[in-house]
């Protein structure tokens, strides 16, 4: 038996500023949308993986998500690391660097926390 990987849904309190900052920070594209009266769901991803990030946004959710201790994350690996990093810093989002690994995470608006490693 085999399994694929093929996307990791996250919860967002605003889907156009999360659509916005996904494209902007790490170029990741709406591919397709599921809208019902309750929900909607939309997919998105870039040309680099068949791997998808699936944002959701309950219309009755007002409150912010509990993210816990955000002891989890999605990894991203970047051909241009300092260029990656110069932009995310200018866009604010850096939230934590880790220099002796070479890697840092920014955060994006729900407060979700995205690894970025430079490809080695």
């Amino acid at each position: 038996m085999n399994f694929k990987m093929i996307h990791e849904n996250y919860n967002v309190s605003d889907l156009d500023a999360s659509l916005k900052f996904y494209e902007e920070a790490l170029g990741l594209k709406e591919v397709r949308r599921k809208e019902t009266e309750t929900f909607t769901i939309v997919y998105v991803k870039n040309d680099q993986s068949d791997f998808e990030l699936e944002l959701t946004q309950l219309h009755d959710h007002p409150q912010s998500y509990d993210l816990g201790e955000c002891e989890f994350h999605l990894a991203f690996e970047c051909d241009d690391f300092e260029n990656a990093y110069k932009k995310h810093k200018e866009m604010g989002c850096v939230c934590f660097e880790n220099p002796s690994m070479g890697i840092y995470f920014i955060e994006d608006p729900d407060g979700y926390w995205l690894e970025i490693v430079p490809r080695r």
